[in-house]
């Protein structure tokens, strides 16, 4: 029973998507609208500059603010790792 009920699950899934695909068209984007004033377009440096140089600058100055103003090694630590035992037990045995 639950393979029925997947397959139809899965018909209709598919068919919905489909049925979506066909009704939209993407061929009325062509036609322009009132009111409409597409700019110049970008070249392929502009492109690249705009949505991968300039990202990865600014991700670099956020981190290297982040870098050269964290103060976190000037606390001291104070969790187990600075602590030290000797071994006394194992020295009588």
């Amino acid at each position: 029973m639950d393979k029925k009920n997947a397959l139809r699950a899965g018909t209709l899934a598919a068919g919905t998507t489909l049925m979506m695909l066909l009704l939209s068209s993407p061929a009325l984007a062509v036609t322009r609208d009132d009111g409409d004033d597409p700019g110049p377009g970008l070249s392929v440096g502009e492109t690249l500059g705009l949505y991968v140089v300039a990202p990865l600058a600014l991700f670099a100055i956020i981190a290297g603010l982040v870098w050269v103003l964290d103060r976190s090694k000037d606390r001291q630590d104070d969790t187990s790792s600075n602590i030290t035992v000797k071994g006394e037990a194992s020295a009588k045995a």
